[in-house]
């Protein structure tokens, strides 16, 4: 079966971008390199293809009080123009995803329309999951991913290089807000949400449209991004990625996401009574982040040790290009998960030294 490819495929092959499966698409893994990306990013703006994203629509009655049975967080707060970052739960309190619910509107006879996106690799199963839980809802779900094309723009200084080509005053969007508006002469959706620990918008265009506001972009003097810097400035800003730092079988609470858990609400949720066991009767296992001494890099998979025996897993790990120095994220005990605790890492078969370190490793000033 031969990959997927995004309405700006073209654009990325104009600009000999490298490319790289991924979740079944071919997408690019970087243009000028994954450095100088990076520092485009946290210097300036950046901007990133991410069409290959799921995109839903629910539309109803009551329609987030439907949604509030499938994740621990409160959404009764929200309203027209706010969105929520959670996760969707299985019965086991295990992660089934991680996404953004965005109500577009909610009229005074309770019909409301909510847009989600969610991850690449994880779309149909979402969806599945959804339609199977939300079935007893008179409710609507449209899956709007073919045809919409997703761009990121992100950085200091994306805001100022979106406006000139937008309708709206960007200035009055709140983090975690949205509009619509007309993007170069298109209709957009643009939210102040991103992936990057940067200040900057998600932009959502018809697929038709998606070319037009790339270039105009590019005119702009943002700089392209491919999925390899996507990961180094997520993992600065200790973003979880989905299919490794959190999966089916880690639950919110192990995975440092207690904000996101609201066990005090009156109404039920899958997977609760998990959460308020782990909530009282404590944890087996945490995500830490890991500051490697040296240059070694800590990867997917390799053994977390202390005192010479394995005592947990590194998820995620890198050189961070801010930093300059290794960092990770890991599962550890409890007891081990202490800012300041020495560990170690084992990397071709050497144990090599890290220290547990507060999260996020890099925060925007």
């Amino acid at each position: 079966m031969s990959a997927q490819r995004t309405p700006l495929y073209a654009q990325a092959q104009a600009l000999n971008a490298r490319m790289t499966d991924f979740a079944g698409w071919e997408m690019p893994v970087q243009y000028s390199g994954i450095k100088q990306e990076h520092q485009a990013v946290r210097q300036s703006a950046g901007m990133f293809d991410i069409s290959h994203m799921g995109k839903f629509l629910i539309e109803g009655p009551a329609a987030i009080a439907a949604l509030q049975k499938l994740v621990p967080t409160d959404l009764s707060r929200l309203k027209p123009g706010q969105a929520q970052y959670t996760v969707l739960l299985n019965p086991q309190g295990g992660i089934i995803d991680d996404l953004i619910f965005y109500l577009k509107s909610s009229a005074s006879d309770g019909h409301q329309v909510v847009a989600a996106i969610v991850n690449a690799a994880t779309k149909a199963k979402d969806w599945d999951w959804m339609q199977s839980a939300l079935a007893a809802d008179d409710l609507t779900l449209h899956d709007l991913s073919a045809e919409h094309g997703l761009m990121a723009v992100q950085g200091p200084d994306a805001a100022a290089q979106l406006q000139p080509l937008v309708d709206a005053d960007l200035s009055q969007v709140k983090r975690f807000g949205h509009i619509d508006a007309l993007l170069c002469g298109h209709p957009a959706f643009l939210a102040r949400t991103g992936y990057t620990g940067e200040d900057g918008f998600e932009v959502m265009v018809p697929a038709e449209a998606a070319a037009a506001v790339w270039t105009a972009l590019l005119k702009q003097g943002v700089v392209p991004c491919g999925l390899g810097a996507r990961d180094t400035l997520r993992l600065e800003a200790a973003m979880a990625l989905y299919g490794q730092d959190i999966t089916d079988d880690t639950t919110p609470l192990e995975a440092g996401l207690g904000w996101l858990v609201h066990c005090d609400r009156k109404d039920n949720f899958i997977g609760r009574s998990v959460l308020v066991d782990q909530q009282e009767n404590g944890l087996s296992r945490k995500l830490v982040g890991l500051r490697m001494e040296g240059r070694n890099i800590a990867r997917h998979d390799y053994p977390v040790l202390h005192e010479g025996k394995s005592v947990g897993t590194v998820t995620s790990g890198t050189l961070s290009p801010t930093l300059e120095y290794p960092i990770a994220l890991a599962y550890v005990p409890p007891d081990l998960a202490k800012v300041g605790q020495s560990l170690e890492v084992e990397i071709r078969g050497k144990a090599c030294p890290a220290k547990v370190v507060k999260r996020p490793f890099y925060r925007a000033g």
